[in-house]
């Protein structure tokens, strides 16, 4: 066999915790897996400050340490994990054929996809700068930050609903600021809006720049400037942090026409478990969860998803 062609029982086809958790798994199951961690090794908990919500940490922990630690627990195990990403797959036969852009061609047995959803950002410059001290894309995980303070919720979905009545049970009040004069949200998820007297609709108005205090390390966020889409007057609404709520995009594209997608572009899994449309191909963490998208939910997943792997693999 050619020294770029590799063959094993478990590919496990992305990071994060349910890329790494599948790996712990995979590892003390003997399969002897090989990760590769893609674009953004640990996933969007790489971009967090500080996580108080996992279990395990009850002082908190960074993001990216946690992500550390979950890499060295599969690590001591034997997971073979490596830097890069996969390019091409081909599931429609087996054993599966997959190509990483290190020129290696993989032959698995069995197939975890863990590549996760990304979150949909404004493109401001202002709001990469401030992502993680002030800017953020997730008020269950980072709402509890706010409690008493200000802030604003960006978008007119359901997902903009959802975040702006959950950040209204912690926060003083929450603008939420949309560039048209109607919600695309659904009636329910309006009426909760609408009677949520501490959220103040913003109408017609387009985010252009995220302002605050920078010293170092250390940054924070103080104010928001949003332009009137009719008018194109600007103005600068005082505030404490600002959550992007315009929704997420499953790093699903490389699985099209390979395994089964839900119409939002989702991977399909069968319920109560990880199992794809492919037999022996699986999917964990937030590239089939849209609904809970937490690290917990993401970890336990990926516990499934390497049993669903190794049971299939001793039917």
């Amino acid at each position: 066999m050619s020294e770029n062609i590799e063959k094993t029982k478990c590919l496990i086809i992305g990071s994060g915790p349910a890329g790494y958790t599948a790996a712990i798994y995979t590892s003390r199951a003997d399969l002897k897996p090989i990760l590769y961690q893609g674009m953004e090794p640990g996933g969007q908990l790489t971009i967090t400050t500080d996580v108080e919500n996992y279990p395990g940490y009850p002082e908190g922990i960074s993001g990216p340490v946690m992500m550390e630690d979950f890499l060295k627990q599969a690590s001591r195990f034997g997971a073979d994990i490596r830097w890069g990403s996969i390019t091409e797959v081909d599931l429609k036969k087996y054993p599966f054929v997959v190509k990483a852009d290190d020129g290696k061609t993989i032959i698995a047995d069995t197939v975890i996809i863990a590549t996760g959803a990304s979150a949909r950002w404004l493109g401001l410059e202002s709001e990469s700068r401030f992502s993680g001290h002030g800017v953020s894309a997730c008020a269950t995980c980072d709402g509890f930050f706010y409690k008493g303070k200000v802030v604003a919720v960006v978008g007119g979905g359901d997902t903009a609903a959802e975040e702006a009545t959950y950040l209204a049970n912690l926060c003083k009040k929450v603008y939420l600021i949309h560039r048209r004069d109607e919600l695309r949200a659904s009636k329910v998820m309006q009426n909760k809006v609408f009677n949520t007297p501490n959220i103040e609709m913003v109408w017609n108005h387009i985010p252009i720049e995220i302002v605050g205090t920078e010293q170092g390390f250390m940054k924070s966020v103080n104010g928001l400037i949003v332009k009137d889409a009719l008018t194109g007057e600007e103005k600068k609404i005082e505030l404490d942090g600002v959550f992007v709520a315009i929704g997420h995009k499953p790093n699903s594209d490389l699985f099209k026409d390979q395994v089964e997608l839900l119409p939002n572009g989702y991977i399909k899994t069968e319920a109560g478990s990880t199992k794809t449309s492919v037999p022996g191909v699986f999917a964990a963490g937030d590239i089939q969860d849209f609904y809970y998208r937490q690290a917990t939910t993401a970890a336990g997943s990926g516990c499934m998803a390497a049993i669903d792997a190794e049971r299939f693999l001793g039917s």
